[in-house]
């Protein structure tokens, strides 16, 4: 029987790689160092969407944003969609949820089968296949899916909400303040750390895995933070005010009219005007550390559970995060466009299986996606991969030093700003406003719909700071990566009803079963 009989996969919201100590940054995240000495370390891995919902629904599929369909937040995954709990309940087993997954239900297709949301099918439906020990999404109250309200109230924070009146407010002098007030997040939480969201879904993960004994076990602990509000409880809140928080990116094109349109238009939104200033950037940015910090302590106490309970020896953990975040770089906040700083995440990977002892505190420089999980999770635990439906490979030949031939050399990611303000400002209809990034070791490029491209030349510009897609005698590289997109809508599978295995047995089968066609 294999090592791995059980699997952690860690998800955070808008978590900056370049943040992490284990990836040069200035945040001290010391028990994603460690994990990171004792797995591999991905130098060159990218999301397929730098907006949470999108992105999130490629890792649970294991398929690029156009394939399954579910382009920005709030767009239902279609039912059709397989996902990985529905791989590992077809094989008996279980992926349960602990946090955020930012599913929302197909209720379309829910009604035109009469399926009822409350039923288990539905349920599986509505949770995208994972059944849930507690559903909390965050960045609003919890609803009746999450127990971290009633929680709350049993540890003295009274209140009809609360969240807003105390995980996300502030106390200053004698008045209560929001921390949706980013001129607020200098200022601790009015909720203490050990009852903080992050402190909260790592207590329920921990009592959970306890519960499991010997039972093999998947378990999806999907965090809310660092993802704003931006408000840490004390001491994280002041662990970096008043430290070096980076130098703010910005280029001669940043906000003039030599950026691309889209861009410019992006610099309407209300958190680019505000982090276009780097004053507000100099004060949100201490508080963000501080909740990367956090985060990285309350998850040092689910591996320091896993350890003490023998489950170091057997379990697959894999860590990562939806996206990034632009903090004041490029004078732009949140995230979804293409630079690095949204689409360049963390990824670590610990395998318990003696076969990645050779590699165990490597840097893996090769790209891989977050499609890439689903395959990685189902070949760890000897599960099939569909392959008419699965997008991404699994990770395993690169974390057991096997040979990986053929891998790819080109990573891929897709936008829909059609929810956005961008959209009006640019004045585009709805259905006019998708680009799709392809990104190599030389070149990355962005087909901006009914727009010019953007192209960047990494060796030349690592930063991303000198738009080349509107300059001459770079013809021949843009239609070079035209052509890579074209491929690679080529090879989605769209054909998800029937296996690659039954199309090789049927083919040039209809003699078989009495049909002669065109015979002499």
């Amino acid at each position: 029987m294999d090592t791995v009989r059980n699997v952690l996969f860690v998800m955070c919201d808008q978590l900056r790689r370049d943040h992490l100590s284990c990836y040069g940054g200035r945040v001290h995240t010391p028990h994603l160092d460690a994990l990171a000495a004792r797995g591999v370390r991905f130098d060159h891995a990218y999301v397929q969407a730098g907006v949470c919902g999108p992105s999130r629904m490629s890792y649970y599929t294991g398929r690029y944003v156009g394939s399954h369909g579910a382009t920005w937040n709030r767009v239902p995954l279609s039912a059709s969609e397989h996902t990985l709990g529905d791989y590992l309940r077809a094989a008996g087993r279980c992926a349960t949820l602990a946090g955020k997954t930012h599913v929302m239900p197909d209720d379309e297709a829910l009604a035109r089968f009469g399926i009822d949301d409350v039923s288990a099918r539905g349920a599986l439906l509505r949770e995208g296949g994972f059944v849930a020990i507690d559903r909390y999404d965050g960045h609003l109250p919890p609803g009746p899916e999450s127990g971290y309200a009633d929680y709350l109230r049993r540890h003295g924070y009274a209140g009809a909400d609360p969240w807003n009146e105390h995980v996300v407010s502030m106390q200053d002098g004698d008045t209560i303040v929001s921390g949706w007030q980013m001129r607020n997040v200098h200022l601790p939480a009015r909720v203490r750390d050990e009852h903080s969201e992050s402190a909260y879904m790592s207590d329920l993960a921990i009592d959970w895995i306890r519960g499991q004994g010997e039972t093999p076990w998947v378990l999806h602990l999907s965090y809310v933070k660092p993802h704003w509000p931006y408000v840490a409880p004390a001491p994280w809140h002041a662990r970096y005010r008043g430290a070096d928080t980076g130098p703010i990116l910005r280029g001669p094109q940043d906000g003039t009219l030599d950026e691309h349109p889209v861009v410019h238009a992006y610099r309407t939104h209300d958190e680019c005007v505000s982090f276009g200033q780097a004053d507000v950037a100099r004060h949100v940015r201490p508080a963000y550390m501080g909740l990367c910090a956090q985060l990285d302590h309350h998850f040092g106490r689910v591996l320091g559970a896993l350890e003490a309970a023998g489950r170091m020896r057997d379990t697959l953990i894999v860590f990562t995060t939806d996206h990034g975040e632009f903090m004041g770089d490029r004078g732009l906040g949140e995230k979804e466009l293409f630079y690095d700083e949204i689409l360049r995440v963390p990824f670590i990977v610990y395998d318990p299986s003696p076969r990645a002892d050779a590699t165990r505190g490597a840097v893996e420089s090769r790209f891989v996606e977050s499609v890439d999980v689903v395959p990685t999770i189902l070949d760890a635990l000897g599960l099939p991969a569909p392959s008419h439906r699965l997008e991404g490979r699994s990770l395993l030949p690169l974390v057991r030093g096997a040979m990986a031939p053929g891998w790819r050399d080109a990573v891929f990611a897709e936008l829909d700003y059609g929810f956005r303000r961008a959209r009006t400002v640019l004045g585009r209809g709805v259905r006019d406003c998708h680009a799709w990034m392809v990104r190599t070791w030389r070149w990355k490029y962005v087909h901006w719909q009914g727009m010019r491209p953007q192209l960047f030349d990494l060796d030349a510009d690592p930063s991303e700071l000198k738009d080349l897609g509107a300059s001459a005698g770079y013809g021949d590289v843009v239609t070079e990566m035209r052509a890579r997109l074209f491929d690679a809508f080529a090879a989605s599978k769209r054909r998800t009803t029937v296996s690659d295995a039954e199309i090789a047995r049927r083919t040039d089968a209809h003699r078989r079963h009495g049909i002669h066609i065109g015979i002499w």
